[in-house]
């Protein structure tokens, strides 16, 4: 059940992103105030659903439920338990669903404290955001689900691999995402286009 949550919330912030990503531009092209603050709860929105999505998938990964593929393949029930967390982000598909947390997360800052940015321009920042987000919503719903199913439950998982046993091997992808030049250029490309060329 908990596994079928964090997808359906998946689908839902995917939802919320394709609104994100259009009525904020065409409010701030026909100057509509109220299509232009859409952006704002579509990020704080989108931020909650991925958020809960992440939240699933690690009480998962915590719970041992080998019912889900990817807990399966990355995890085991004698597995410390700060190596049971890093073992959300471990892997592909856990990592997909960090990365588009924290952008989300960037989004809802902007949400919650751009109010000193011109409305349009929020909203264009936002949108953007929101185009990068889709793809990358489309790609893990599509390719990579972290919350696919087993048919048959196995006893025990297959672990982690071992090089990511290790204390700084574990926590360097939130610490490169959170620092990554990535997400604040996203929000750069909404207000000035030539940011995002090679070499901007």
């Amino acid at each position: 059940m908990i596994a079928e949550l964090g997808h359906y919330a998946l689908v839902l912030a995917l939802a919320l992103v394709l609104i994100q990503s259009s009525s904020p531009v065409i409010g701030a092209r026909k100057r509509d105030v109220a299509l232009m603050k859409l952006a704002d709860s579509t990020a704080l929105a989108q931020f909650a659903f991925v958020a809960l999505a992440f939240g699933a998938l690690t009480i998962c990964y915590v719970t041992s439920d080998f019912s889900v593929a990817n807990v399966y393949e990355n995890s085991h029930s004698q597995m410390p338990l700060v190596y049971k967390f890093t073992s959300v982000w471990g892997n592909h598909e856990g990592s997909m669903l960090l990365w588009v947390l924290i952008l989300a997360i960037f989004g809802a800052l902007v949400a919650l404290f751009g109010a000193n940015l011109p409305a349009t321009l929020k909203a264009n920042v936002l949108a953007v955001q929101s185009w990068i987000a889709s793809a990358f919503y489309l790609f893990i719903l599509f390719t990579s689900n972290p919350f696919r199913r087993l048919a048959e439950v196995p006893v025990e998982g297959r672990d982690l691999n071992p090089i990511l046993q290790d204390f700084g091997l574990a926590v360097h992808p939130p610490m490169l995402l959170e620092r990554a030049d990535y997400f604040g250029r996203s929000g750069a490309c909404g207000r000035d286009p030539a940011v995002c060329r090679p070499g901007g």
